[in-house]
């Protein structure tokens, strides 16, 4: 099968539909706002690479996330980064922390912050009303496997944040 040449307008639409979970995935793995820019035009850039071999076998957003959490998640791993970021465009920018003043919504979002990589990945998907199924194939793991570790970190988060309160 001939790989056909990614549409750039169609891409960019599609990003720019997109682009909050994006942003969500920078603000739960990135504490500094520069790192969160930079990791942004890193997933972004990603997103183009891969954007020929997306067979919508899936939904967009829900290859989006595997691309993005993957990312996310390899970017961390990395002892320092050094890579030259090219712009993706001027897409409206969301703000680095949540524009919801609710203590709770924050409380939350420290708390989120402090799980481990794969745990903050299965709980962003749950937040984003994401199936089991949908949750399962990002993070490759089996649709039990998802509901296990989900009642787990449903449970960590209650205790952080009753501790923390």
């Amino acid at each position: 099968m001939k790989k056909q040449k990614p549409n750039r307008k169609t891409f960019s639409e599609l990003l720019e539909k997109n682009q909050g979970l994006i942003h969500k995935i920078t603000l739960i793995y990135v504490d500094n706002p520069a790192d969160r820019e930079d990791l942004f035009q890193e997933i972004c850039l990603q997103l183009w690479k891969s954007y020929p071999n997306f067979r919508e076998e899936s939904k967009f957003n829900t290859w989006m996330y595997r691309v993005a959490l993957n990312t996310a998640v390899s970017n961390i791993r990395k002892t320092k980064n050094s890579f030259a970021f090219e712009s993706m465009g001027n897409y409206k920018q969301i703000p680095a922390e949540p524009a919801d003043d609710n203590e709770d919504i924050l409380q939350l979002y420290r708390a989120v912050s402090k799980l481990n990589l794969i745990d903050k990945a299965i709980i962003l998907l749950w937040l984003e009303e994401k199936s089991y199924d949908e949750i399962a194939s990002v993070t490759g793991l089996t649709k039990s496997n998802v509901s296990v570790k989900l009642m787990r970190i449903k449970r960590k988060l209650e205790e952080m944040i009753n501790d923390a309160n």
